[in-house]
């Protein structure tokens, strides 16, 4: 019988989150590849600035290539498809040494860590400071995805922090 310690419920709790990343990256691919019109509009609308108020100054950064909205996009689904795969592989390692040795544990993290770093790479270099900052996604009064990024963020980036802890001995 294996018994129950700290170290135990953090190795489970960490496998978890990791999981918990690699569903949202699921269920955020599902709605890309079904919805793609709808998502794809969306960015475009972003890039060319067509629904921001107040920034005609910032205007010029306007961007209203069709093939680039499409390439756009298509990083931040190459992007997700990333990280949620690794997150995904990551649980899976992660699960597979939870009983292991610290060192055998700790090596299992790989995969999570790279995907939780793309996942935080993706919302906050394409939504926060592409989108946001030079974009002006902010200044959508109906194209306004900064909370919805801001919010992965504040679950990736401590994700990232709790799943490097090496706390787990």
């Amino acid at each position: 019988m294996i018994k129950f310690t700290t170290a135990c419920a953090i190795r489970r709790s960490k496998v978890l989150i990791v999981l918990m990343a690699g569903l949202f990256g699921i269920f955020t691919l599902i709605n890309n590849y079904t919805d793609y019109t709808a998502y794809y509009e969306y960015i475009g609308d972003i890039l060319s600035m067509a629904t921001t108020e107040g920034n005609d100054s910032r205007r010029y950064r306007a961007v209203t290539s069709k093939l680039f909205h499409h390439r756009f996009y298509w990083t931040i689904i190459t992007l997700e498809t990333i990280f949620t795969l690794c997150c995904l592989v990551g649980t899976y390692q992660l699960y597979r040494n939870i009983d292991s040795t610290h060192k055998g544990f700790r090596g299992a993290k790989k995969m999570a860590i790279v995907g939780l770093t793309i996942a935080i790479t993706v919302y906050y270099v394409m939504y926060v400071i592409i989108l946001n900052e030079w974009f002006d996604m902010e200044y959508s009064t109906n194209r306004n995805a900064f909370d919805w990024a801001r919010s992965n963020l504040e679950y990736m980036f401590p994700a990232l922090i709790y799943l490097t802890l090496e706390n787990d001995s």
